[in-house]
Formats: structure tokens, C-alpha cells, sequence
């Protein structure tokens, strides 16, 4: 019984047409061959194969999946990942209060004649009065389906082709600011399932081996461990994040660092990739707390950071001709921001007004300049515009679709052919109403989705800034896509400078 909980992949030895068979439970897929690439997967946990079982089973029984469940739990990449596994396209729509039941009615039809699945992320943004026609739209789709049909007349007006293969999947975050409660005629056609706690070591001791470890399984106690102590006895800042996604980024760095200098000890090397890239976002006074469970996690091992002197001394050149004081504490913020561009492609840079957190970013992209990376700014603040003037919005009347001040803004950087470094920089206070429209940009998707339907991807060398001074008004879901950068001023260093 627990092979059968697992996806099995069988070839059917057809003499006419043979074809590989993926079986979980009693639901079974041909496999659909869409191009995956090689990208990386999930870490198989029990929590992923009971995921796994509940979604298959709802697309048995002609329903959609809905995970639920807090942010960084893995919802939206769990069902990525089946999807990956049976080789079909899996569409992520990051939905908003922007989006009308035409644009959904366009979506819908779109999946089920391809056959692609539909993950729609943040469900629940979408406005309770369009939420209700959606509910007819999906059944619609869904009764077809379980009468077998390969054609249907879709909300009366056209009539489309129906692949069987389609699947509606819902993420929903119940409780965060913004969100609205779902009908329950919407509720029925959707299969529920919690995700709540990721198997967070085994994950880790995973990612770990993956990366070229060989005491994994220690390791993974220790990190683990850190982050859980980290969790209950460090001060409730509300950019702190000890989840999944945070975990993530430090395993990159962890492999980084192994592939780097293969020959130091890995215990010494893990250390350093706790240190260096958790020390940005720990506020002063937890510092000395954060230090001490390091020490008492890796006893006696002393390894300092990796630096790269030659950019420090252009850095400190850069700080001199923008007639700026060469502060060490301010040349180590740079550096933490170049290191963190380099393993995240949103970052928070944080702190109170005067801290220096625009001469931070415009100083590092000097430095940039000046080693040959010619970095393209576009500067913009989001609370200057209305929501939907900084995304775009659709003119009800004549149906015709106004660019954004954001959208355009990354479709023109996306546009230019070169592959220097291009950042967005957003100077203004976030709030749930804008910041939440980029959540499928901040997480591994890396996609713009905009009311019109319309996809701006997020090139690899292109990155973005939030300039902020907190984050009281951003959800948990917020939270954990970024990497965050806080510039204290407690120190002092910057009354000092001037």
C-alpha cells in the first residue's frame, strides 16, 4: 500500500502505440512529454506525497485542488511539481482585485483547450462579485469533463474544444489582509487540502546532499535547529523569516561555497553561509543572541568572511567622488546588497529615513559601473499612482487595456537586448493593496501576471529593490519572497560620517 501512495511511472507495451503510465492510488495519466528542462525539483516528504494523493484524487472525481495554508509552505510549487512529474504546462496566474470575470472567462477557455493546468495563486484576492460568475465559469468547464465531452459551449456565447487533461488548481492564504471569503458554490468544486508545516530537515538534509555535502544529515540538524531557536528567542521584528524560502537561499550559498573551496571542513562552511547572509536583515540588538547560538552550534570553528578586496577598494573610490564618508559599516551594507543581488532577485533594502539606504544601492551600482556592469536604473514610487495606474487596467467601456507605469516600465527593461544589470527600484511604503499584485514576480516564477493576461517575465540579470522604511502593512506572504537588507542607524555610523 505505500508504493502505491508514491507516483509509479510504468510503460505500457502497447504493440500499437506504447506510452508511459503515471499511476498514484487508483488515478492514472499518460505522460504528456511538455518540455520540463533542467530545472530542479521538489524534495519528496510525506507531506508532499499526501499533496500529491489529494490532488490526483480531486482531479478523479472532476474537481479542482485547493492547498491552503500559510506562506512558504510550498503550495504553489507542490502542485508545479506533479505537474512537471505527468509533463503537462502548468500556467501560474498571480490573481487580484483587477482581474473581471471576462479575463477569467479568457483564462478558462485558454487552459481547457490546451489542456494546460491553471494554478491561480492568492485566490481569494479576487473581488467577491466577480468571484461568483467565476464559480459558473469553472462548473461549467467541470460538467463537461465529467460527461466526457470533447466539445462544449462555454457561458452560452462559444462553443471550444475540450482536452481532457485540464485541471484547476486554487492557492489561498485564509486570514492575510486583503483576501475574501470564498462562495460556497465555489468552495464545492474545489478539493481542500492544508499545508501547514513543510518537513523542514528532511528537505534540508536533501538540498544538502544535492549540493555536494557528506554529513548532511548533521548539518541539517544544526540549521534546523538554528532557525527554530532563531525563531522563539530572537525579538519578533516583522522582517524576520525563518521558513522554507529563507532556508532555501542559504543552501544555494552553502553549495556555492562547497564547489568553491571543496577542501575546507563543510561544518565551517555552512557557518559562514549562516552568518553572512542572515547578519543583513538582524536587527543590532539581536545580534549578540544570533552570535551565541552560532557558537554554541559550530563550537570552536572560526572562518572568516569571504571578501572581495579589489571591488571593497572601488567601493570605497566611489564613496569618495560622491563626496560620501568611506564608512566600513557602510562599505560592508554595499557589498551585503551586491552578495544578496546575487542569490535573490527581489531584495528589501530596510531601515529608518536618513539611514542611507538610497546611497547604499546608487553606490553599488557606481561600483558596478565601474567594473564594466553597466547597471540601468529605473526609480519609481508605487504610492504616487493608484494601483491600478502603477499595473494597468482594462476601460469597461470600450474594452481597450491601459499600460501601467510598472508593467512598462519591465516590459521596455526586459526589451533591451543586452544582458547587463537592470533594476527596478520601488522608493515608496508598502501597503497589501500593490505590493501583493507582485507575488508571482517575487517567488521562483518570476512572471508579471497583469489583468489583461498578458505575462512580463523577470530576465535573469534583471533585479528589484523595495526602498522601505518597515514592512507594519505587508503579509507574511510578502515577507518571506524577499531578501532583506536592514540598515540600522543605532551604531551610530551615520551621524559619525557627517
Amino acid at each position: 500500500m505505500a508504493q502505491r501512495q508514491q507516483l509509479r511511472f510504468e510503460w505500457e507495451k502497447n504493440p500499437n502505440k506504447p506510452k508511459a503510465i503515471i499511476r498514484i492510488v487508483d488515478w492514472a495519466r499518460f505522460y504528456s512529454y511538455e518540455y520540463v528542462g533542467n530545472c530542479g525539483r521538489l524534495v519528496i516528504t510525506p507531506l508532499t506525497d499526501r499533496c500529491y494523493i489529494t490532488l490526483t484524487q480531486a482531479l478523479n472525481l472532476n474537481m479542482g485542488g485547493a492547498p491552503a495554508g500559510p506562506a512558504g509552505t510550498g503550495k504553489t510549487e507542490t502542485t508545479k511539481d506533479l505537474g512537471r512529474a505527468i509533463g503537462l504546462p502548468v500556467m501560474v496566474f498571480n490573481c487580484s482585485d483587477q482581474m473581471n470575470y471576462e479575463s477569467m472567462a479568457q483564462i478558462f477557455m485558454g487552459l481547457s483547450q490546451s489542456g494546460a493546468w491553471g494554478c491561480f495563486d492568492e485566490f481569494n484576492r479576487i473581488s467577491i462579485e466577480v468571484l461568483s460568475v467565476v464559480s459558473t465559469q469553472v462548473k461549467q468547464v467541470l460538467d463537461a469533463l465529467k460527461e466526457r465531452k470533447t466539445k462544449f459551449i462555454f457561458m452560452e456565447k462559444d462553443e471550444i474544444v475540450l482536452a481532457d487533461s485540464v485541471g484547476f488548481f486554487i492557492t489561498m492564504n485564509p486570514g492575510y489582509l486583503g483576501r475574501s471569503e470564498l462562495p460556497e458554490g465555489l468552495k464545492s468544486l474545489f478539493r481542500p487540502i492544508t499545508v501547514v508545516v513543510p518537513d523542514l530537515e528532511l528537505i534540508c538534509e536533501n538540498m544538502l546532499m544535492a549540493e555536494g555535502f557528506i554529513e548532511a544529515k548533521e548539518l541539517a540538524t544544526k540549521f534546523t535547529t538554528l532557525y527554530a531557536l532563531s525563531r522563539d528567542l530572537l525579538s519578533k521584528a516583522k522582517h524576520y523569516d525563518w521558513g522554507l524560502r529563507a532556508i532555501k537561499s542559504v543552501l544555494v550559498v552553502a553549495g556555492q561555497f562547497k564547489r568553491a573551496e571543496p577542501n575546507v571542513k563543510e561544518q565551517a562552511l555552512l557557518m559562514r553561509a549562516l552568518r553572512d547572509f542572515n547578519i543583513p536583515k538582524i536587527v543590532q540588538q539581536d545580534l549578540s543572541i544570533f552570535f551565541g547560538l552560532l557558537g554554541d552550534l559550530f563550537p570552536n570553528i572560526e572562518i572568516p568572511r569571504k571578501r572581495d578586496m579589489d571591488f571593497e577598494a572601488i567601493i570605497e573610490k566611489m564613496c569618495v567622488e560622491q563626496k560620501l564618508y568611506p564608512d566600513p559599516d557602510f562599505i560592508l551594507k554595499v557589498v551585503q546588497l551586491r552578495e544578496l543581488l546575487e542569490i535573490r532577485h527581489c531584495v528589501f533594502v530596510m531601515g529608518p529615513p536618513g539611514a542611507g539606504k538610497s546611497s547604499v544601492w546608487k553606490t553599488l551600482a557606481e561600483a558596478q559601473n565601474k567594473v564594466g556592469q553597466k547597471t540601468t536604473i529605473a526609480d519609481i514610487n508605487p504610492k504616487v499612482v493608484s494601483t491600478k495606474d502603477l499595473y494597468g487596467y482594462i476601460i469597461m467601456a470600450t474594452k481597450e487595456w491601459k499600460d501601467g507605469l510598472l508593467s512598462k516600465t519591465m516590459r521596455s527593461l526586459g526589451e533591451i537586448a543586452d544582458t547587463n544589470p537592470k533594476w527596478i527600484v520601488l522608493d515608496g511604503d508598502l501597503d497589501a493593496n500593490w505590493i501583493e499584485s507582485m507575488n508571482s514576480v517575487m517567488d521562483d516564477n518570476k512572471i508579471l501576471t497583469l489583468a489583461s493576461n498578458e505575462r512580463i517575465p523577470l530576465k535573469p540579470h534583471m533585479r528589484q529593490l523595495f526602498e522601505i522604511r518597515d514592512l507594519n502593512f505587508a503579509t507574511p506572504a510578502t515577507v518571506s519572497r524577499a531578501g532583506i537588507l536592514y540598515i540600522s542607524d543605532d551604531k551610530g555610523s551615520q551621524w559619525r560620517s557627517y
